[in-house]
Formats: structure tokens, sequence, C-alpha cells
């Protein structure tokens, strides 16, 4: 468990169509090639440490004729950003993806100072 520490707590979120293979015949739509996709993804502000970091597929645009596989996970993940990264593998064909995601974490209150 995470235990903020901070009165000031930042949640940030945002929404990225990672990919759009169908339109191009891409290695995902097509099941060969490379089968990961990675976007660095920016905060707004930066936190004081490193965030959670939640993601969700919002849109998922697959060929009915194989079996979906998928793995989202969020890689690298410091105060600044992160890298989304979605896997697919075997002959799961993927048209297109949507993720959402929601960060949230403690952020620099100037209320907050130190004494020496």
């Amino acid at each position: 468990m995470k235990k903020l520490r901070s009165s000031m707590v930042g949640v940030d979120s945002g929404e990225v169509i990672l990919f759009q293979d169908f339109e191009d015949n891409g290695e995902m739509w097509t099941g060969r090639g490379q089968r990961e996709r990675r976007r660095r993804i920016k905060f707004s502000q930066k936190y004081i440490n490193e965030p959670t970091v939640h993601l969700s597929i919002s849109l998922f645009d697959m060929d009915a004729g194989s079996i979906m596989r998928a793995d989202l996970t969020a890689e690298t993940v410091t105060e600044s950003g992160f890298d989304m990264v979605f896997r697919t593998w075997g002959d799961t064909k993927v048209a297109r993806v949507r993720i959402s995601w929601t960060s949230f974490g403690e952020l620099e209150d100037d209320d907050m100072w130190e004494v020496d």
C-alpha cells in the first residue's frame, strides 16, 4: 500500500489512441512482425515521487477470427511520466487500441518546508 504524506495529492489522466494498424495494414493487424507498441506519457505536473499509474483499455478493435490476447502495463514510471506498453502474441489481430490512464501521487505543497 502506498501511503501519501502530503496534503497535496495530484490526479492526472488522459486517453491515447495507441495505434490504428487497420488503416495501413500494419503489423498488429496483419499478425506479423512487431507485437508490441509503446508510448511515453508525460504528466501535466511533476510528482514528488513515483506515482501510482492505472491503465485501462477504452477501445479494443480486434479480428473476430482469432483468439483475443493482450497485455497492458505501465513501465518505467517516474515522477514526470511513464511508458504505456501494449503487447499481443500468436495469431491475434488487433486493428486499433485506445488506452485510458490515471496517475495519482504526492505533489509539491508551498506550505511544506523543512527546518534545518
